[in-house]
């Protein structure tokens, strides 16, 4: 149940179209570069989160 997580991913990463634009900028960088960057952050927490929970249940089904 917990894997549906990594559709997120899935979902963040994939709409090109919607992250492709210069503003709003954080820092000085545009938006496509600072969004590819967080979703990276997202990922790598949504995937640690569903490896301790199936890690928990047990390993591999």
């Amino acid at each position: 149940m917990v894997r549906w997580l990594l559709v997120v991913i899935f979902l963040l990463a994939l709409p090109v179209p919607f992250f492709n634009q210069a503003s709003p900028t954080l820092f000085g960088f545009p938006f496509f570069y600072w969004y590819q960057m967080a979703v990276i952050l997202v990922s790598a927490v949504l995937t640690f989160i569903v490896f301790i929970v199936e890690d928990k249940k047990g390993g591999a089904q």
